[in-house]
């Protein structure tokens, strides 16, 4: 049972129970509830809502919230949206800035700088760089993808599951790299990565919030990204950072070269402008 009723004895009402019942059967939707919305969900009043979390020995409506969130199995969407609110009232631009702040600052503090310049030096010599990405990461994914052809580098995006995957690589060999971003558990798409290259031989980078993966399980090179505690939303504004820390690095070595390629695309954006093409 999800719900932890910490009085003893506790004789239920009719409401009690249609609330029980609703958070049992429909947790995602309490932890983003307000009293009142819940109350208007129920069809009862906030005072009777108020009574039952008292009732069953709970201080108010977010302390009950809070227990839940912390009791319920699985780490759904809806449950780590809700632990990150539940951290204060609701939502603060400044507490969010904040939290921001201390993945900035935990990727940093976990970036190992040699493994970092390993990274931007095998990006600058792959003959060819596949892309892998998806879910919430596919954002970073189109964002690196951008940027690396805007310095002329030959980057391609891999589809993001199934046996597609294994046609995106199919033609990855020895000189390419693989970037795949996979913060928690390694995903089935990077398990196929980390298999086929092994036989084709290209190399494989990671965007990861692992600090340690066991044997089997670890790419060539491994990004490091902090994006919030384990129960809490996960922000992408780290591994954001690092991508764009890793496209600034790549400009410096291909230096007189990766200009030429931005200068190319200036150009052929102001013919466009001017009709000439």
């Amino acid at each position: 049972m999800i719900l932890a009723v910490r009085a003893e004895n506790v004789s239920y009402t009719k409401s009690d129970l249609r609330i029980m019942e609703y958070i049992e059967n429909h947790t995602d939707e309490f932890l983003l509830m307000s009293i009142g919305q819940l109350a208007a969900e129920l069809q009862m009043s906030e005072a009777t809502v108020s009574r039952f979390v008292r009732h069953i020995g709970y201080g108010d409506f977010k302390e009950l919230k809070t227990r839940v969130a912390r009791e319920s199995s699985g780490r759904g969407a809806a449950r780590k949206l809700a632990g990150t609110l539940l951290k204060s009232e609701g939502f603060h631009l400044q507490e969010w800035f904040a939290a921001q702040q201390e993945c900035l600052e935990r990727t940093f503090t976990h970036t190992d700088t040699k493994e970092f310049e390993r990274a931007a030096e095998a990006v600058k010599d792959a003959e060819r760089i596949y892309i892998h990405a998806k879910n919430a990461s596919a954002s970073v994914g189109q964002l690196l993808f951008f940027r690396l052809r805007r310095l002329g580098l030959n980057v391609s995006l891999i589809p993001s599951g199934g046996s597609e995957v294994l046609e995106g690589i199919a033609h990855a060999g020895k000189g390419d790299l693989v970037i795949t971003f996979g913060f928690g558990k390694l995903s089935e798409e990077s398990r196929m990565i980390l298999s086929c290259a092994k036989t084709a031989g290209f190399r494989t980078m990671a965007f990861t919030s692992r600090l340690y993966a066991p044997a089997g399980q670890q790419a060539d090179i491994s990004l490091y990204v902090y994006r919030g505690g384990e129960e809490e939303y996960h922000s992408m504004t780290a591994a954001a950072a690092v991508a764009d820390a890793l496209v600034l690095a790549v400009s410096e070595q291909l230096k007189e070269a990766s200009a030429r390629s931005l200068v190319r695309v200036q150009k052929l954006k102001e013919a466009y402008r001017k009709k000439e093409i």
